[in-house]
């Protein structure tokens, strides 16, 4: 599988672009672009539009490949693939492969596995608004409910 348009433009409405390097909060990193971090994104970096439009597009297709990976065989709808694919692009792959949604998930309990996503809305313990409205947007999305 592969993200779908709707995956992209649901993520890009959390990831504000922005193109110069930033915190999103204290605890954070630094980012750039929609929502890009890793060891080449530093304070003070400076990006074009085009710069920030091809590296979403590159890292969307690597947490795609990488959920994909995840997944296995795992019988998975768009919608479902879609929604864990925008998870792990805010959580990282790491923390996907790891969590209990995808665990849920494998074992074809997707009622299960939707309730999970309400579960990551803090950052450093503390309820994130923000975090909150994505992973009911994700949940919304994982349950193929729009």
């Amino acid at each position: 599988m592969e993200p779908s348009d709707r995956c992209a433009e649901f993520i890009k409405g959390f990831e504000t672009c922005k193109l110069k390097a930033y915190m999103p909060t204290p605890q954070d990193r630094p980012t750039i672009g929609w929502g890009t971090t890793g060891s080449d994104i530093k304070m003070g970096l400076i990006w074009t539009q085009a710069q920030a439009d091809e590296r979403f597009a590159k890292d969307l297709a690597a947490f795609g490949a990488g959920v994909s990976n995840a997944l296995g065989k795992a019988p998975t709808t768009q919608d479902q693939y879609d929604a864990m694919v925008s998870f792990a692009y805010n959580v990282g792959l790491d923390g996907f492969r790891d969590s209990t949604l995808r665990r849920l998930h494998l074992e074809r309990d997707h009622a299960g596995a939707a309730g999970q996503f309400a579960r990551w809305n803090k950052q450093a313990g503390k309820v994130l608004n923000g975090l909150t409205r994505r992973r009911a947007g994700e949940a919304h999305m994982y349950r193929g409910l729009g």
